[in-house]
């Protein structure tokens, strides 16, 4: 599997539950927070309910 790194860039602020559930599942939580995760189907999946908040780049 590919790498990527995800970049928090929106606050979750006034932002749904399962959002906020999701940014922290993803290991973010804070703007400007990056991580760098294994692209699975899961966290593909996770990416697109939160790509409004986030910025991905392949590694």
């Amino acid at each position: 599997m590919a790498k990527v790194q995800i970049t928090q860039k929106r606050s979750t602020i006034k932002r749904p539950e399962k959002q906020i559930r999701t940014i922290k599942a993803l290991g973010l939580g804070k703007i400007n927070r990056t991580v760098e995760v294994e692209l699975t189907p899961q966290i593909s999946g996770m990416i697109s309910k939160v790509n409004h908040l986030i910025t991905v780049k392949e590694l």
